[in-house]
């Protein structure tokens, strides 16, 4: 069983069950039983398991609640706790990092979006949904007056919600309270890679200074987990002071000597 299927489980709400994951216990529970007594009944299958035979009824003519069809899809794509060391936990940090510092999750639907700017060009964006098998669209490109985003067009939904399992908050990020800890699982040529996409984003660089500084209204403990995440990456000095946190001239320059 995945350990982060009852995070993504509970991403969705549920009229019958305060806690989704507990419908996917149900079901499986209903499903193991029906292939062990194929002649049983709904009234049969229900009052033995203990619930309601109009559940039942369901799950027994092929019908799948949305968490476990979350959950099959997640895994389908790979994107349910992955091997660190390959490459779809890279490119899911790598998305990871684009939400987190230039895009969001929306709260009602959970798909992801990734605005373009300042150092991103659309294609490098694309490029890290297209790692993690995501065909995109993009929106707005010929809007002068607004932002240029990157979606998913199938499956954003799941992604946005295995998202949310290591980590991304939805809607407004201001109260993400922890710096995500996926982001150190990954080996070092995957970290560097989040710490790049993170600073093209979000840096301020300045003229005739190596110094970047990124401005970020969010609380003080994730704020000292971007600090610590980016002086491990970096190798020097990162800073955190009135909500910017500030990437030395040692560290820049060690991280990006040209």
């Amino acid at each position: 069983m995945s350990p982060t299927a009852p995070a993504l489980a509970r991403t969705y709400s549920d009229r019958e069950y305060p806690d989704p994951w507990e419908k996917v216990l149900d079901y499986r529970r209903v499903r193991e039983y029906a292939a062990e007594h194929p002649a049983h009944g709904r009234t049969r299958v229900g009052n033995t398991l203990d619930l309601p035979p109009s559940r039942v009824r369901g799950w027994l003519k092929g019908g799948m609640p949305d968490p476990v069809r979350g959950i099959q899809t997640g895994l389908n794509h790979g994107w349910l706790d992955p091997d660190p060391a390959g490459e779809t936990a890279a490119a899911l940090v790598d998305l990871l990092a684009h939400v987190l510092a230039g895009g969001s999750i929306k709260t009602q639907t959970y798909v992801p979006s990734v605005t373009v700017g300042r150092r991103l060009e659309t294609d490098d964006v694309r490029a890290v949904f297209d790692r993690v098998g995501v065909e995109t669209a993009v929106r707005r490109a010929d809007d002068d007056g607004r932002a240029t985003e990157v979606v998913p067009e199938c499956d954003g939904s799941v992604l946005g919600r295995c998202l949310v399992a290591m980590g991304a908050p939805t809607g407004e990020k201001v109260g993400l309270d922890a710096f995500p800890s996926v982001a150190w699982d990954v080996p070092e040529s995957a970290r560097a890679s989040f710490a790049r996409i993170y600073l093209d984003h979000r840096a301020t660089a300045f003229a005739g200074k190596r110094t970047m500084v990124i401005r970020e209204d969010r609380p003080s403990a994730y704020l000292e987990g971007l600090r610590d995440f980016l002086a491990a990456v970096t190798g020097g000095p990162v800073t955190v002071g009135n909500g910017n946190v500030t990437v030395s001239a040692d560290a820049v320059r060690e991280f990006c000597p040209a």
